[in-house]
């Protein structure tokens, strides 16, 4: 490389980006880092927040500006430091990443490790941390810029005792990345005292990109989107934070308007299966003494229920998703302050005889764990799926039974019955909050009564996950099921 692009490369970012490493930037890329740049520049210690949908550059962007700075500021004894919700392994992610991109013809060679978390280059260094509520991080200096990685799942506790200080004593430049959650984030909070600066002094510290404004100049990217909105739905809360960048309120309902029509099914309840392949969910009275997973404490209005909902696939039921199956639920059953014992008869002879499921998700949590013990022994192997509740198995739970109903997978029967009713009533009912790390809280808060329909629900589009789809070509010989299903020993496979 010639002395005038050497020049020319470590005074111009995306000089760098272009020539140095090989990667150049997009526009959206280049304006935040231009803004970063002459804030570090100008020693004005701005506070940068910087917005961008998932998989769009975010994370290049950042190690391309630390072995920028690095670069230039070998000759001083300068220090970076860059934080994230955890080392391993988002902290280790962003520290591989900077030492790939000093892997360039100007800087291999010339860089080390230290210590784990350190990167040093001449006399400048940038350290990694933990922004883990636990680490131990005090005692590191920025200088030059503090970079806090998914700032939407670190908590502003941490950040306000343990990493603000750090760009006290130079006036260090700080930047907040991340991705929408809600609004009680450390994220957020920035972004909002950003807008009120802005409004004060008009110098722009709010940078946000969402996937529309990537696709722009990355079509790809755009029909990947497009894929998962037709996926997940574009209420979902994953689509709507991670995409759109839209945070989304505490406490909001569950399922939209638009859900709660898709939810509603125009075929008819039945009372045993007709031709078909039959799956179904179960949530089990009792199954956890302090269930972890409830939006609030307190008893709710009516005794708690076992719920089987059992549901009819029909391959083919989700547009541009091949072997995503539609779920007809076609029963419904609830059984209060009914013994154990009561329950495993009347549940066997629906799951076995009634509707012969081919597979049924279970509640396994707490009282629930000796219901799916007894059914496993009693139904073919493979049928019975234990499923325990926790806060993280629900929130899972809750984002795969959103993105069915999005697509138009799950369809209640049009009968209105005393099953109907409750039904749409915790619909009507059911509430969502999120945390730091992305944990959904759903169902339908305590004082307002129960969430054992929606609870059953959810299982049930685990079941049906769990069935393999039919082969495309398959002969299936007549034969008569009744007889069929009399030489196995607990029903179909």
């Amino acid at each position: 490389m010639m002395d005038r692009e050497l020049r020319a490369a470590l005074g111009r970012l995306e000089i760098w980006s272009r020539i140095v490493l090989g990667r150049p930037l997009r526009p959206y890329q280049a304006e935040p880092a231009a803004a970063i740049l002459r804030s570090i520049a100008s020693g004005r210690g701005d506070a940068i927040t910087v917005m961008m949908s998932r998989q769009a550059g975010k994370n290049e962007l950042s190690a391309h500006l630390e072995s920028f700075l690095l670069a230039n500021h070998q000759h001083r004894p300068v220090t970076l430091v860059k934080a994230a919700p955890t080392f391993k392994p988002q902290t280790i992610t962003s520290l591989l990443r900077l030492t790939a991109a000093l892997e360039n013809p100007l800087t291999a060679g010339r860089w080390r490790g230290e210590r784990g978390y350190m990167i040093r280059l001449g006399q400048a260094r940038i350290f990694f941390f933990s922004a883990e509520p636990g680490a131990r991080v005090v005692g590191a200096t920025a200088s030059l810029l503090l970079e806090i990685d998914e700032a939407q799942d670190v908590s502003a506790a941490k950040h306000d005792k343990d990493f603000a200080p750090m760009a006290a004593a130079a006036n260090a430049t700080r930047v907040y990345w991340g991705t929408a959650w809600d609004e009680t984030t450390l994220l957020q909070r920035q972004i909002e005292a950003n807008l009120a600066a802005e409004r004060r002094d008009g110098i722009r510290r709010h940078f946000a990109y969402p996937w529309w404004v990537v696709a722009e100049h990355n079509p790809a990217y755009g029909r990947y989107v497009e894929g998962e909105r037709a996926r997940l739905g574009a209420d979902h809360p994953l689509f709507k934070t991670q995409y759109e960048l839209v945070p989304i309120a505490g406490a909001a309902g569950f399922f939209s308007p638009a859900q709660r029509a898709l939810l509603a099914g125009s075929h008819p309840r039945r009372t045993a299966a007709a031709d078909g392949v039959y799956v179904a969910g179960l949530d089990v009275a009792g199954g956890a003494e302090e269930d972890p997973t409830r939006l609030s404490s307190g008893a709710g209005r009516d005794a708690d229920a076992t719920v089987l909902l059992v549901a009819r696939l029909e391959q083919g039921g989700m547009a541009g998703v091949a072997g995503a199956p539609l779920l007809l639920i076609e029963g419904a059953y609830a059984w209060r302050g009914a013994s154990l014992h009561t329950q495993y008869a009347t549940l066997l002879g629906l799951l076995r005889d009634t509707w012969r499921v081919r597979r049924v998700v279970v509640d396994a949590t707490g009282l629930g764990r000796g219901l799916a013990d007894f059914l496993t022994a009693a139904l073919a192997p493979g049928v019975v799926v234990p499923f325990v509740f926790s806060a993280a198995s629900k929130s899972n739970l809750g984002y795969d039974l959103l993105a069915a109903v999005s697509a138009g997978r799950v369809r209640w029967y049009a009968d209105e019955d005393g099953e109907a009713r409750e039904f749409w009533r915790q619909v009507a009912e059911a509430r969502y909050e999120t945390s730091p790390g992305g944990l959904l809280r759903w169902g339908v808060p305590a004082w307002r009564g129960h969430d054992d329909y929606l609870s059953a629900l959810g299982l049930l589009v685990a079941a049906a996950r769990e069935v393999p789809p039919a082969p495309a070509a398959a002969i299936v010989p007549a034969v008569d099921r009744d007889e069929e299903y009399s030489r196995s020993p607990g029903g179909f496979a």
